[in-house]
């Protein structure tokens, strides 16, 4: 795999002063940890905010702006950390207070962000309000604050509703008392009614705890399913799941989540240092979307339009122009994402055929999803806003498709419907080093399995090679620094091209993605900057092989 660039990489070490720098959220770089699956520093298999503090420095010389924290709070890990027990505490598998606390300090010495995980829609069946809620009885108090309800049928019997959970059957569980209670997702996850003030006031107050401990900002998790449909009517489908983020559910994108987000921001806005919120938001189009960022409300909200799309020059261009014509007239940034830990890494999905959704288990052609990948991301790195990287994909990591079932641990697999429960394969333990028990990853073994060759993708094996996905990621988060048309933007202008690949213009940079599967002959637009694969010029032309994308300046 080659690529290109015309200069040595400017210095990518970041310093402290950066933290100060006006506006950050409107372009950064924001680099999720999956904690368990990043680095572990005691040696028990999971990843820990230790292993995560010692690695810190890597971070910060691959050129990234924050750190986004996936949950490690005191939870039971029925869901990996989102049913959290108590949210103002650190699950014991992960360390204390004083390790979160030594975290967010080493990262603002670094120059960067500390953004964590905040899980609002539902809590643990450990929480101690449900356990009490439960432990009390009807009547009791507490189980206002959740979403209790009496059966229908004539014992009651069945279900309150026909909702079904994200993680399969249905997302009503019924306690010995009779009652029912409502989990969007699994069982082990019960909703909170936010129709309840003291819901409200417990998450300004937890608000206010973690940014007292000095966090930069918040990703909400499950954002849109705050509020529920007044009633909890029933939907009359089946196969729910197949309708998020695509039709409108009386349990998600609900106005009234909006009413929530204006009270949080003015608790943020009493804090200094530009702290931000950012939605998880699964709305049926990018228009609602650009409801949750509107200037009283939320900074950014992730683009799962733009991860869902195909390496297709036509869709993506109607993703993006759609993305930022939405994004305009609230005066957000656009966000664009190609991985999380909810996906198939986008590396094995650009292996395959198109229209198999984002979650596969086929491992497709590793040599073409990696290509693709590589140009993906260029693309997106060049685009107005700011950019999202999950753990591992500046290796080139793909999915790890063959984990066997008795080592899985996604909820959704042993639910058996709803999603497909493949998560646990973009969930794999990074690589660090060539060798090793967990190739670095801590001083045993992984708690899911790492494969064979896991090593020479590892972090060690691909520094210093020019022609490795991680010194192309580095290179470009240092590129999109230097040059000012990149970063913060809401406008590309689209460029006469041939089928098949995207041309714009910001300033005096160009970018060109080859989404075909054959090469094209475009103009050399002026000094080549970067190209994801080997790029020929000649006579002021450069022939653009299949699925690469080529970063020139005019200057």
């Amino acid at each position: 795999m080659t690529q290109q660039h015309s200069a040595e990489p400017a210095e990518t070490t970041a310093v402290a002063t950066v933290v100060k720098r006006r506006d950050w959220w409107r372009d950064a770089v924001i680099y999720q940890v999956y904690p368990r699956s990043f680095a572990d520093s005691n040696g028990d298999g999971m990843g820990d905010l230790e292993g995560i503090r010692t690695r810190l420095p890597y971070l910060r010389d691959l050129g990234v702006d924050a750190v986004w924290l996936s949950p490690f709070y005191a939870s039971p890990q029925a869901d990996a950390g989102y049913d959290v027990a108590d949210y103002r505490a650190v699950d014991p598998m992960f360390g204390n207070l004083l390790d979160a606390d030594a975290l967010i300090r080493d990262a603002h010495e670094l120059g960067l962000r500390i953004i964590v995980d905040l899980v609002p829609n539902h809590s643990s069946d450990q929480h101690e309000w449900f356990k009490r809620a439960v432990a009390e009885g009807p009547g009791s108090p507490l189980r206002e604050r959740y979403h209790f309800r009496p059966g229908k049928g004539k014992t009651g019997e069945l279900p309150p509703n026909d909702w079904e959970s994200i993680f399969g059957g249905p997302a009503w569980t019924r306690v010995p008392d009779g009652e029912w209670y409502l989990h969007l997702f699994a069982p082990q996850q019960p909703d909170f009614n936010w129709e309840h003030p003291a819901v409200g006031d417990e998450f300004r107050s937890i608000l206010r705890f973690w940014l007292d401990m000095g966090v930069d900002g918040f990703r909400i998790d499950v954002a849109h399913g705050l509020v529920k449909a007044d009633g909890l009517p029933d939907l009359g489908s089946h196969e729910q799941v197949k309708l998020l983020g695509n039709d409108v559910m009386p349990f998600f994108d609900q106005d009234g989540v909006h009413a929530i987000y204006r009270q949080w921001r003015r608790v943020l806005d009493e804090y200094a240092g530009e702290r931000i919120f950012v939605a998880e938001a699964w709305t049926p189009t990018i228009e609602r979307t650009a409801n949750y960022v509107r200037p009283d409300e939320l900074h950014q909200a992730f683009n799962f339009q733009y991860l869902a799309t195909s390496w297709d020059a036509d869709e993506l261009r109607e993703i993006i122009d759609r993305t930022l014509d939405a994004m305009r007239p609230v005066g957000a940034p656009a966000t664009w994402v190609l991985s999380n830990h909810d996906v198939t890494r986008h590396a094995t999905r650009f292996a395959n055929p198109p229209g198999l959704g984002t979650q596969i288990r086929l491992a497709g052609d590793r040599e073409l999803g990696l290509r693709r990948a590589r140009a993906a991301t260029l693309l997106m790195l060049a685009l107005p806003g700011s950019a999202y990287v999950y753990q591992g994909e500046e290796l080139g990591l793909p999915d790890v498709v063959d984990l066997p079932d008795e080592v899985r641990q996604d909820p959704a697999y042993f639910r058996g419907a709803g999603q497909d429960g493949f998560r646990d394969g973009c969930r794999v333990p990074i690589p660090w080093t060539r060798t090793g028990s967990s190739y670095g990853f801590g001083g045993s073994g992984s708690w899911l399995p790492q494969p064979k060759g896991w090593g020479e993708l590892s972090i060690e094996a691909q520094t210093g090679d020019p022609d490795s996905t991680l010194e192309l990621y580095r290179t470009a988060l240092a590129v999109r620094r230097e040059q000012p048309d990149l970063g913060a933007g809401n406008a590309v202008e689209w460029l006469k091209a041939p089928e098949g690949v995207l041309a714009f213009r910001r300033g005096e940079f160009v970018c060109v993605a080859n989404t075909g599967d054959e090469s094209v002959t475009t103009p050399a637009y002026g000094r080549l900057l970067l190209a994801s694969g080997e790029v020929a010029e000649t006579d002021g032309e450069a022939k653009v092989p299949a699925d690469t994308t080529v970063w020139w300046t005019t200057a």
